[in-house]
């Protein structure tokens, strides 16, 4: 259906993509990973429209082939009249109007033949569109998603979360050969994530999606397209099975570092001597030997195995703090907090939180948690008390609140406190932000850059009270994975909103549910049974527990150089993958 054949495309600024090459066919459920900035996006836009850019290489599409699309930076209109149901069959209703206006038409008219003709056009164009089930169809995708119940209110009351779901049933409706998402789960609560998940595995077409998502990567495709470093990597296969694959090679090629650096070390030595001797002995035989040994070393040095899609580089996220606060001591005290707009979101909500806990907010979309936070952060509501001794840092889900879209990276840092602009560029490299990219504005970055950037200001600040917005939106895997481990690792105190299954389960301390406009609280146990009880089978839970543990072992066999070891475990990691 779409083949791209050794593509290379630039911007002024940046190389995105080197000679690569990738197919798109029939049934294929794809996800399109790769890390922030990679130029995902870009070559989404390059599919769609190629004749707006200048790119080397082929680009065949089937000129019979239908594109669909749900952008990530979809609005909602507020100002819209339309129902859920007018909203997502909006194409089917037009034509089915333009239908009964022509038959009311030809009743009176006595020139019925042109009519015929356009009566006939737009009966075709409704029965290619599957016209005579939709309202069947429509109802059989709202039962799927678990949101019949909005069928009939207005597309302006949805929250975010629920006009992504309306957007995504819209395109699908149409039946597109290709249907293209780019990160439709962003900011989506785990019922409407579980309703994604249901929507993408019920298409018939070929569906490329943009996710960062690990519930939906582990959970509803069937091949994954990597594109790192300029380079594209196919796999056909599940993404649990694309990691193992990668880990398989990632042991091989150590193995093979390791004693390559043991020939490159004994040849050093031997250099070294031969260095030793000519200096003593200067006849040619012995300069030609060492000249002979030093191109050998080359060799060696040269053949070394590059792997880009295995070893990618984190960036390297710390929490550290300028003033711990004693262990135990309330920190922030909330007490019969309510909040409402048109109306009342939370009622009576109190709880608190200590200098050492990590804690999730979680709740479904619209439900106030956001605005929580904001009080929080603003410590400008009488229900919300602030130990003296706390620093706040606060990361946002809507960005544009603590980046400045007219400020360059560097800019941005310089405005946040620091010094020279040698100072910035020092700091900002161990976030990935190197080379000219740093003279770019905030406003052309990619939704992940932004907020690796929201992260690295966090870093900076060195507070000790963290808030963090839905932290893991548009971040790559392995920046999640990343953030991960900088979470565990902070001695300070955590407030965080996210719907993100596993940055929670292994990260926070304990969980703040809402539940009917209030708030309490939920063991980190309870919160895993729950979700595991709803969305997943009953043996689930374990299998994915002795996954981690074996993965855990490996990690540390590799540390170790213990090869013999490491294959072994991976041997009963396979075994558990295909349990999950």
């Amino acid at each position: 259906m779409i083949k791209v054949e050794n593509l290379s495309f630039s911007f002024p600024q940046k190389e995105l993509y080197t000679n690569i090459s990738f197919t798109l066919e029939e049934a294929q459920h794809c996800a399109f990973i790769g890390t922030s900035g990679s130029g995902k996006s870009t070559l989404i836009d390059i599919l769609m429209d190629p004749e707006k850019y200048l790119f080397e290489g082929k680009l065949e599409i089937d000129p019979t082939c239908t594109i669909g699309y749900v952008s990530q930076f979809s609005q909602l209109d507020r100002t819209k009249e339309t129902t859920v149901f007018e909203y997502i069959g909006e194409q089917f209703i037009e034509i089915q109007n333009e239908i009964q206006s022509l038959c009311t038409e030809m009743e009176t008219s006595s020139d019925i033949e042109p009519l015929l003709e356009k009566y006939q056009l737009a009966l075709d164009a409704f029965n290619a569109i599957g016209g005579d089930n939709f309202e069947s169809n429509i109802n059989k995708k709202l039962n799927l998603a678990n949101l019949m119940k909005l069928k009939d209110v207005r597309v302006s009351e949805l929250s975010g979360g629920e006009f992504k779901l309306i957007q995504v049933m819209k395109e699908m409706l149409s039946s597109p050969d290709l249907m293209i998402m780019d990160e439709p789960d962003v900011f989506l609560d785990f019922e409407n994530l579980n309703a994604l998940k249901n929507l993408i595995n019920s298409h018939k077409g070929i569906l490329l999606v943009v996710t960062h998502n690990r519930y939906l990567l582990n959970h509803c495709f069937n091949k994954i397209i990597h594109l790192e470093n300029m380079e594209i990597q196919e796999f056909d296969g599940r993404y649990m099975e694309y990691n193992f694959s990668l880990l398989q090679t990632k042991i091989e090629l150590q193995e093979i570092a390791v004693a390559e650096q043991e020939e490159i070390e004994r040849y050093d030595n031997i250099i070294d001597n031969l260095r030793a001797i000519a200096t003593i002995n200067s006849e040619a035989s012995r300069g030609r030997a060492l000249k002979a040994r030093v191109r050998f070393q080359e060799r060696l040095e040269a053949r070394r195995i590059k792997a880009p899609f295995v070893d990618i580089k984190q960036p390297n996220i710390r929490f550290d703090m300028d003033h711990e606060i004693e262990e135990d001591t309330i920190v922030v005290n909330v007490r019969n907090y309510s909040v409402a707009f048109d109306e009342l979101l939370l009622h009576n909500v109190s709880f608190e939180i200590k200098s050492t806990d990590k804690v999730a907010i979680i709740g479904p979309n619209g439900t106030g948690k956001t605005t929580l936070l904001r009080d929080i952060f603003n410590n400008n509501h009488d229900s919300i008390e602030i130990n003296a001794e706390v620093k706040m840092a606060y990361l946002s889900q809507l960005q544009g609140e603590v980046l400045k879209d007219s400020n360059t990276i560097l800019e941005e840092f310089i405005d946040a406190g620091f010094s020279t602009y040698d100072e910035v560029r020092s700091y900002i490299s161990h976030y990935g932000f190197e080379g000219e990219i740093v003279n770019q504005k905030i406003a052309s970055l990619s939704g992940g850059e932004k907020n690796i950037l929201q992260l690295a200001k966090v870093s900076a600040s060195k507070a000790n009270v963290l808030l963090l917005d839905e932290p893991t939106s548009h971040l790559d895997t392995y920046t999640q994975i990343a953030l991960e481990k900088a979470i565990e690792a902070y001695k300070g105190a955590i407030l965080m909103i996210s719907h993100d299954f596993y940055s929670v389960v292994n990260g926070m301390d304990y969980v703040l549910i809402i539940d009917d406009k209030t708030i309490r609280k939920m063991s980190m146990r309870k919160f895993r049974q729950m979700i595991y009880a709803n969305h997943f089978d009953k043996d689930y839970l374990e299998a994915e527990q002795n996954k981690k543990a074996v993965e855990m072992k490996i990690e540390l066999a590799l540390k170790n150089t213990d090869f013999e070891l490491a294959k072994v475990l991976v041997d009963e990691l396979e075994e558990l993958i295909k349990l999950l």
